[in-house]
């Protein structure tokens, strides 16, 4: 019996030696060790040896699986240590080699367009406030001189939530919170969202972004009106773009006018994106209505103000020189990273 299981010690470490895979190694370990396994087969023979030599055949048994299990263990601690050193050879990383430059993500040309009118403002001396996008019926439109039976009160054009409470169509509502809780002079700046019943198609969407600038103080004038929204334009797109002020109607501003820029896609010679009149409204303007600054309990005879407010999709378009707002909010890299 010791004959066989010496000769069967040195087949088994024969095949661990020659195991080149922990596969191998593996199904050598089955072969000697398994619950059918060699060892555990002549384990079984026990009954048949003489009770007086069981103990030591026992042992000798035992000291065989030790022996086996000893050499399983060292061989496959040799064939971890190969396979890492094998892939820390192949894996090596040269520190002298350029790295890759991974793309950075930019800002939104929206969010470039609102941060540089802010930024020209603040220049001028006006604060950047920020106001509640679900806004009540009094500041977005009674509060801001809008009679009841003004068409921009209709369902047809506003969101409401309520009969009282509602998306709000302008940043104008800020005015009259800004003046409420502020002693003169007032020189604020309004960037934020903004929505209306509108279909979406080229140059239209139920939500965009608007920037409102106000400006009370005493002796202001349309002329000191005129004199910023100029400087900003000019600015904005450059100091070669000429400007203008048309008269129109808003119900918080009187007198009011919509203020044009020359179009730089044809010099205001006059193309498809002018209409073929070589000047492009980017924003309306007037001073403050004597109404609205009592609704905050200003005085009129003593105090005098501006007020103007723009999209910011239409002037980043403009200044850009794309003609499809849908393109500022599909996400296509292809047209953002251009900016």
């Amino acid at each position: 019996m010791r004959d066989r299981v010496e000769a069967l010690v040195e087949r088994a470490l024969s095949a661990i030696d020659s195991a080149e895979s922990a596969e191998a190694l593996e199904e050598a370990r089955v072969r000697i060790l398994g619950r059918k396994g060699e060892l555990t087969a002549l384990l079984r023979q026990m009954k048949q040896v003489d009770p007086d030599d069981r103990p030591a055949f026992g042992a000798m048994v035992n000291a065989a699986r030790d022996r086996v299990q000893q050499e399983l263990e060292r061989r496959g601690q040799a064939m971890e240590a190969r396979e890492r050193a094998r892939k820390l050879e192949s894996d090596t990383i040269d520190v002298t080699m350029p790295g890759r430059i991974r793309p950075t993500g930019d800002l939104h040309p929206l969010t470039q367009g609102i941060r540089e009118v802010t930024q020209i403002f603040v220049q001028m001396g006006f604060t950047v406030v920020e106001g509640p996008e679900i806004e009540t019926d009094f500041y977005n439109f009674e509060a801001l001189n809008t009679p009841p039976f003004h068409p921009a009160r209709d369902v047809q054009d506003t969101f409401y939530i309520n009969d009282f409470v509602l998306l709000r169509t302008q940043t104008s509502p800020m005015q009259v919170r800004q003046m409420e809780g502020q002693d003169p002079p007032v020189r604020v700046v309004v960037p934020g969202k903004v929505y209306r019943r509108d279909p979406m198609d080229a140059t239209h969407s139920p939500v965009f972004h608007q920037i409102e600038g106000l400006l009370v103080d005493k002796d202001v004038t349309f002329a000191d009106l005129a004199g910023t929204l100029t400087q900003f334009a000019r600015t904005f797109y450059g100091k070669d773009r000429k400007v203008r002020f048309r008269p129109h109607y808003f119900p918080f501003t009187e007198p009011s006018a919509e203020m044009d820029v020359s179009c730089a896609l044809c010099g205001g010679q006059g193309c498809r994106v002018c209409k073929y009149e070589g000047w492009i409204e980017i924003l309306g303007s007037g001073m403050v209505h004597p109404n609205v600054l009592r609704a905050v309990g200003y005085d009129p005879d003593e105090l005098t103000g501006f007020a103007f407010g723009m999209g910011v999709e239409r002037i980043v378009m403009l200044k850009y020189g794309f003609d499809d707002v849908r393109l500022l909010y599909e996400n296509d890299l292809r047209f953002l990273e251009q900016f």
